[in-house]
């Protein structure tokens, strides 16, 4: 047999062997999920009030987060006023947010529970699916409104600073996002 016919048939019984498994759905081992459409680090996020990329937009655009500008208080230079501000504006945010998530939590058992039992509809599916879409809208309000409180807790300097701690600069030190009428 000729290294040609050898090489044709190793990527034959490569690809067939790559088509059977790709016959197999993502979600294999998801189906022994308590809720099936969250995952464990899911449902740790919603009851712990993570952020879970909730305030990107803020984030990345120059609206610090009050946890991270906890985090980084020395390195930002905040006076005590700031720290008890950002606090304040992370208390009510981390309230608000464990609040929520937890009732999205409670839907999502619920929707899971509805399709095990069989018990579903069209009406109870569009009710409690648009139920679940607005507590996330709240969610990321919720989320998104903190990052833009801090904008006004925060110097212009220590915005900088934040997004070059943060890693949101460019190789020379340049804002890669700045916007005109920026803060």
């Amino acid at each position: 047999m000729s290294e040609v016919s050898i090489v044709v048939l190793l990527l034959v019984a490569v690809s067939s062997h790559a088509f059977a498994q790709s016959k197999h759905s993502t979600y294999v081992g998801q189906e022994r999920r308590e809720i099936k459409s969250l995952s464990s680090e899911d449902i740790e996020g919603y009851l712990t009030g993570q952020g879970m990329g909730f305030a990107k937009a803020a984030e990345l655009n120059r609206y610090p987060g009050p946890k991270h500008v906890l985090q980084l208080a020395e390195e930002l230079r905040l006076s005590r006023g700031q720290v008890e501000k950002t606090r304040a504006v992370f208390d009510e945010m981390q309230r608000d947010a464990v609040s929520i998530g937890r009732l999205v939590v409670e839907k999502e058992k619920i929707l899971d529970s509805l399709f095990a039992n069989q018990k579903i509809d069209k009406t109870k599916l569009s009710d409690i699916v648009v139920e679940i879409g607005r507590l996330e809208g709240e969610l990321r309000t919720v989320h998104l409104k903190a990052h833009l409180d801090m904008r006004k807790i925060l110097t212009t300097h220590q915005i900088d600073r934040y997004d070059e701690i943060r890693g949101y600069t460019g190789d020379e030190g340049e804002i890669l996002h700045r916007h005109p009428g920026g803060h």
